[in-house]
This record gives C-alpha cells, sequence and structure tokens, in this order.
C-alpha cells in the first residue's frame, strides 16, 4: 500500500510525497482505500538539510584546488523517507551522484590540452 507523509516548508507550505512506509511517531493525518497520509514530524526543509550539507561540501571539493572549473552541475537522486528524510538515493548500482566541471575557452583556469 502507497504511503504518502506530508511536510511543511519552513514557510508554511505543503509538499506531499510518497513513502515506502511510514515512521513511528508520524501521525496519521486520513486514510482512504489506497493511501494513507501521516503527517510528518519534521518540515521539509529539516529533511534536506543533510542533502545541502553534501552539496556545500562537493562544491567546496571541485570548486578549490587545482582544476578550478568555472561551473559545476552536481545532480543527487534524492529520495525522501519517512525515518530518515532525505537520503541520496540509490541508483541501479550505488548511490546517485553525478558531477559536470565545465571550462570557458580561453579562461585562465581551463585545463591545458595534451
Amino acid at each position: 500500500m502507497a504511503a504518502l507523509m506530508e511536510f511543511t516548508t519552513d514557510n508554511g507550505a505543503t509538499v506531499t510525497v510518497e513513502v515506502d512506509r511510514h515512521a513511528q511517531g508520524a501521525q496519521l493525518v486520513s486514510r482512504d482505500g489506497q493511501h494513507a497520509l501521516a503527517r510528518a514530524g519534521r518540515t521539509f526543509d529539516s529533511a534536506l538539510e543533510g542533502i545541502r550539507s553534501a552539496a556545500e561540501s562537493a562544491l567546496a571539493v571541485f570548486r578549490d584546488g587545482r582544476l578550478k572549473p568555472d561551473g559545476v552541475e552536481l545532480e543527487f537522486g534524492v529520495k525522501i523517507t519517512s525515518e530518515a528524510g532525505a537520503v541520496i538515493a540509490k541508483s541501479a548500482l550505488e548511490g546517485h551522484l553525478t558531477v559536470k566541471l565545465s571550462w570557458s575557452p580561453g579562461s585562465e583556469s581551463a585545463p591545458a590540452a595534451d
């Protein structure tokens, strides 16, 4: 049975997320024949805090050092769980993180061609 978890953002908006199952302590709000809606015990913003910290750390690693790219793109597969909040989702192989570094032609930080 699909379980729905209702989060509130820090600015008061409501976000509903499908989760595998509800965590203990989640407050059941309603149930129809196919879905049960529970209210999360934390805000959506706080559930995503760990992902934001991971992104900040990854950006610091790729912006510092010898490469000095003009642009950094990070792609996380994010899964929302009722127990842990937001986690980096597993892809077909392992944890999902894609990193793209870019340099503008002629920029001083562009890597030299070999």
